[in-house]
């Protein structure tokens, strides 16, 4: 019976987020009431509140969902010898899935919270601070991680907000692609051998810094500290402390 009860639970949370889905996508926010979803998603509004919280707890749980999706159709994607590279293509993606999900991408990162961003914001975060941190890990990056990734996605967000924003007719894909490499251009240092600009497969990459300096020496060395075990922990906490001392001095 307890199982009978779960599985109509279920069923119930993926209907309802199915709906409401379909709203938000077809007529924008305000559509998404209560009452709208439970009608679309033929349960009764008590429904929505017990499994959700509120109307707030059911736009989270449509934000993470088309996160969710977007995620799984592009796991294909493995990472490259180039962690720089590979930010420049989840840029791109991130630009993609926000102008082919505008509602959806809006409730993501167009309401924040102060102090409590949405659970999707959240996993696109941690998503970004794992590209981030592949650039570090390589010795390419001038600034520390959370820096780094706080100016990518502010940057690439308020980018996509900005497109979608304008119609359609009206859109310059360019500002995108030249917000993300003066974005690469500030955080990154990679010198091509021959001093000439690089090309990479979505265009002219950005000026690199030719002489890495202390302040990447030190993020490197911050962001493969995990791989080690020869340290106490309270030698970590202060080499971890001097680290990024140096790395925000940069």
């Amino acid at each position: 019976m307890e199982t009978d009860r779960s599985a109509a639970a279920v069923a119930n949370r993926d209907r309802i987020i199915e709906a409401a889905t379909r709203l938000l996508a077809e007529q924008g926010r305000e559509a998404v009431s209560t009452r709208a979803v439970s009608a679309a998603a033929g349960v009764q509004a008590p429904t929505i509140y017990r499994l959700f919280g509120d109307k707030q707890g059911l736009l989270d749980a449509v934000a993470a969902h088309g996160f969710a999706r977007h995620l799984g159709e592009k796991t294909a994607l493995a990472p490259t010898d180039d962690p720089v590279e590979d930010l420049r293509t989840g840029w791109n993606l991130n630009l993609e899935f926000g102008l082919a999900n505008p509602a959806l991408y809006t409730l993501m990162y167009a309401e924040p919270r102060p102090g409590e961003p949405s659970p999707a914001a959240v996993t696109a975060l941690g998503i970004l601070t794992a590209y981030v941190r592949r650039i570090a890990e390589a010795g390419r990056l001038r600034v520390d991680v959370s820096r780094a990734t706080q100016l990518i996605h502010a940057t690439g967000g308020g980018t996509t907000l900005a497109l979608i924003a304008t119609p359609p007719d009206q859109r310059d894909l360019t500002v995108s692609h030249l917000a993300r490499e003066a974005v690469l251009a500030a955080i990154t240092t990679e010198a091509p051998a021959t001093g000439t600009t690089a090309t990479t497969a979505h265009g002219p990459a950005a000026p690199a810094v030719a002489t890495p300096g202390p302040a990447t020496a030190a993020t490197t060395l911050r962001a493969l500290l995990s791989r080690t075990d020869v340290l106490t922990p309270g030698e970590q906490a202060l080499l971890t402390e001097l680290l990024d001392r140096i790395s925000k001095a940069g």
